[in-house]
């Protein structure tokens, strides 16, 4: 487990990055060079920008707020939820700020290792794991949470198969205290598909002797929910993990339970730039609400993903018409459900803040307008937002959604066979400038064409033998 690596930063409250506003600036100064060096054209009309001071930063922030109120010593792995951003340089790139892996798929875990994490800070979570992914997973040393009895069983004949591993393991237990605002996103409700339901009748007490028979399980895994969780309810469900490790140490009569892994969850504030809550918030609020977790005795795991990534993701688009309909302007742009799919199938939950950017990529001013902000896809509601007052978009312009670097760039949706846009990280040059670093080359259409089965034109033609039909 890595220790803190808090870099330089200072303020606690903060999201890491320094103010917002120097934010705001950083993503004002990469659109506009964006344009200026032809990332953003009108043959390449949509793009992913990643802030990597800003990621950076958030990654010593994490770090620092768990170190300022943990014992002197105490082991803490943070581990990125890879699904989160699931792209190899951004994945390597918190791995040298010292944060690790938590991958919830056998492909996820590919990632991880291409980006070179360490099996030692590589966490395995998926909750529908075959055989074969454990095997690999324990052969190779990785962490793994087993999510239910019957994965607990099938790591015990794994291991009686191989012998013994490296792998420290555990189990996921569900408290089942309730849902936040976003039911999808609660994972701590009483059908929740994850984890033993601690309130299920009887399972408390399976639980406990798992541990009995099992000296080898050593973790405790308890994941709330994420977007539309509230402190308080992440703080509880921690406390109750907490609580029944203790118990379990107490009736096997030794420190067997040494690690609690105890997710991410941190919300982010889509409404406005104010970073809130902060790690710092939340780690302050663990530590007064669960004393144990922070004085030594156990090794914590952290499972952060939107609220390391998502302040420092932009996806632009260029506006390809601008039309009016019934009174209503509409911006028509080439980021729509392919890149958004939760906002446009679910926009009162997902919304996203849109920022207008002139021909140039400058800050578009004058005043506000009621329009939409369509996407390309051929469907009525592929809307990025519905009635917004933004400075009026014209042909040309661009469009951003904001706070979109997380499950927007790695999360893409093949309606109407659209194209995964290119993806750039960016961060200053050292000049004055903005540089700029490919992360995924756009999808050509030519790939689009081989993922959509073009190396099998004949395959169906050819079921039937001459003369059959």
């Amino acid at each position: 487990m890595d220790g803190d690596k808090s870099g330089d930063v200072v303020d606690d409250d903060r999201d890491g990055c320094g103010d917002d506003g120097e934010r705001v600036v950083r993503r004002d100064d990469a659109v506009r060079a964006a344009v200026e060096q032809g990332l953003l054209r009108p043959d390449a009309p949509i793009a992913g920008l990643l802030d990597v001071t800003g990621i950076r930063a958030s990654a010593a922030a994490l770090h620092r707020a768990f170190a300022a109120v943990a014992a002197p010593g105490t082991e803490i792995l943070h581990a990125f939820a890879v699904k989160a951003n699931p792209l190899v340089p951004v994945v390597r790139l918190l791995a040298g700020e010292g944060i690790g892996a938590e991958v919830a798929s056998a492909g996820e875990l590919a990632l991880a290792r291409a980006a070179g994490v360490p099996v030692a800070r590589t966490v395995f979570d998926a909750p529908a794991k075959t055989e074969a992914e454990l095997r690999e997973a324990l052969t190779l040393g990785v962490a793994v949470n087993a999510d239910n009895p019957q994965e607990l069983t099938r790591i015990d004949a794994i291991r009686h198969a191989v012998g013994p591993t490296g792998s420290p393991l555990g189990l996921r237990v569900n408290p089942q205290i309730g849902a936040g605002t976003i039911g999808a996103t609660s994972t701590a409700t009483a059908t929740s598909k994850f984890g033993v339901g601690l309130r299920d009748e009887g399972a408390r007490e399976w639980v406990v002797q798992a541990f009995a028979e099992r000296p080898w399980l050593t973790r405790l895994h308890a994941h709330i929910g994420s977007q539309g969780i509230p402190l308080s309810l992440l703080a509880r469900g921690v406390a109750e993990t907490h609580a029944l490790a203790e118990e379990i140490n107490a009736r096997v009569g030794r420190r067997q339970v040494d690690t609690l892994d105890i997710g991410g969850g941190l919300s982010v504030n889509l409404g406005s730039e104010k970073t809130e809550p902060t790690f710092a918030q939340y780690a302050r609020l663990l530590a007064e609400a669960v004393p144990g977790l922070f004085d030594g005795r156990y090794g914590l795991v952290t499972e952060f993903g939107r609220s390391l990534l998502a302040r420092h993701g932009t996806v632009v688009a260029r506006v390809e018409y601008a039309k009016s309909s019934g009174g209503r302007r509409i911006a028509v742009t080439h980021a729509g459900v392919q890149v958004a799919s939760r906002t446009v199938y679910v926009p009162q939950t997902w919304p996203v803040r849109i920022a207008a950017y002139d021909t140039k990529g400058r800050p578009k001013e004058g005043p506000p307008v009621v329009q939409d902000v369509a996407g390309p896809a051929c469907f009525s509601g592929d809307l990025l937002a519905e009635g917004r007052a933004l400075p009026p978009l014209e042909q040309g312009d661009f469009a951003a959604a904001l706070d979109t670097g997380a499950y927007y760039f790695g999360t893409h949706y093949s309606y109407n066979s659209l194209a995964r846009p290119g993806v750039y990280g960016f961060a200053p040059d050292g000049g004055g400038g903005v540089a700029f670093a490919v992360v995924r080359e756009p999808q050509t259409v030519a790939e689009i064409v081989a993922e959509s089965g073009g190396a099998h034109a004949d395959a169906l033609t050819t079921l039937f033998a001459p003369g059959s039909r």
